[in-house]
C-alpha cells in the first residue's frame, strides 16, 4: 500500500525544544524528521540492532558519534551503526532538519535465508 506525505509538513520547530515528526512506521522501521532550532541537540544514545540514516534537509549542525565530531549540513547524508552512540547539536545560525530511517537489521539466521 503505497503512501505519499510531504516534508514541509513535518518541519515544525519550537523554542522550548527539539521536535520529532513521524512520517512512516512499520515494523521496527520507522521514518522521522528531528527540527533543532539554534542550540537545541538531540542527547547521545544508540539504536542497538538498527542501521541510522540521517539526511540533513535544512540547516547545519555536528554530529558526535563515538565521541568523533561531524560537520553535517544541508544535502549530506550519514550512516551509523547500531552499536555507535551519538548525538546531534545545531550549532548554525539558522534552523535545522533532519530526515532520519531507522531500519531493524535483519538477525544473522535471517540474512542467511535470503
Amino acid at each position: 500500500m503505497m503512501e505519499k506525505k510531504n516534508l514541509s509538513e513535518a518541519i515544525q520547530y519550537m523554542e522550548e525544544r527539539f521536535t520529532k515528526k513521524i512520517l512512516f512506521q512499520r515494523g521496527e522501521s520507522v521514518v522521522f524528521v528531528l527540527n533543532f532550532m539554534p542550540g537545541q541537540q538531540l542527547p547521545a544514545h544508540k539504536h542497538p540492532g538498527s542501521d541510522v540514516y540521517i539526511l540533513a534537509l535544512e540547516g547545519s549542525g555536528t554530529m558526535l558519534v563515538d565521541e568523533s565530531e561531524h560537520s553535517l549540513s544541508k544535502g549530506e547524508t550519514i550512516h551509523i551503526g547500531g552499536e555507535e552512540t551519538f548525538a546531534y547539536r545545531n550549532d548554525g545560525a539558522e534552523p535545522a532538519s533532519l530526515h532520519v530511517v531507522l531500519s531493524k537489521v535483519p538477525s544473522p539466521a535471517y540474512a542467511k535465508e535470503i
